[in-house]
């Protein structure tokens, strides 16, 4: 099996419609919004002035783009790297014992439900047009090999995803002054919090109440948390 490499606009168009995707970037999205709020919480409870609460946004907002965006491009290279293990393992396999594996395709169409002529006609059609893709397919769930390309696009949306939710709390401490900048935090959370879980649960077509519970609850629970964090070490 040979690497797709998708153009990146493609990519990103698909990216932008696939629902578990979009998903996924809401949830970056919402920990960008909670973690600078939580930390900007944590200071104004500690009484830290404009400047601080400032520099302390800034900085959680880039911290937190690198490490959200450099785990996502981890995990996703890690992926990539199993893939072509499997794929060589299976390659190897087929290049061997193709036999072998034809039986193993024909005894998995069997499990599914079909005769077994059907089957066996099915093992031997996909064997014969591409033996690889069938055998990742079907034993690996592998549709597709990541290329390389894909894993940093993994990386780089996920940090500015990230970075978007993080603006927002960051936003506020450089318009606001600190003796109304918990408040408007707080409301901004809320606002930003509801945005998101109702678009979230519209793609996942969840229970709606539930998931603005969930990430209100959150988010609110760790500013709370935070500020009285910022209290007892004042």
């Amino acid at each position: 099996m040979t690497e797709s490499v998708p153009r990146a606009p493609r990519r990103w168009r698909w990216a932008a419609s696939d629902d578990g995707e979009a998903r996924t970037w809401f949830a970056i999205a919402n920990d960008g919004i909670i973690a600078t709020a939580g930390i900007l919480e944590g200071f104004a409870g500690a009484g830290a002035g404009d400047q601080v609460l400032l520099t302390a946004a800034a900085t959680a907002t880039i911290a937190g783009m690198l490490s959200v965006g450099g785990a996502e491009w981890a995990e996703a290279s890690a992926e990539r790297d199993s893939q072509l293990r499997a794929s060589e393992d299976e390659q190897r396999e087929i290049q061997d014992n193709p036999e072998a594996e034809a039986r193993e395709l024909t005894t998995y169409y069997l499990d599914k439900g079909l005769t077994p002529e059907v089957a066996e006609e099915a093992s031997r059609q996909l064997m014969a047009r591409d033996p690889l893709s069938v055998q990742l397919e079907t034993e690996y769930g592998i549709r597709e090999i990541r290329s390389t390309a894909s894993t940093l696009r993994a990386g780089v949306g996920a940090g500015l995803v990230h970075a978007v939710g993080a603006l927002i709390p960051l936003l506020i401490s450089f318009f606001f002054p600190s003796r109304m900048e918990s408040l408007a935090i707080v409301a901004a959370v809320v606002i930003s919090l509801t945005i998101t879980s109702v678009l979230s649960a519209r793609l996942g077509r969840t229970h709606l109440r539930r998931t603005l519970l969930r990430s209100l609850g959150v988010g609110l629970a760790t500013m709370a948390i935070s500020y009285l964090v910022g209290l007892l070490v004042l």
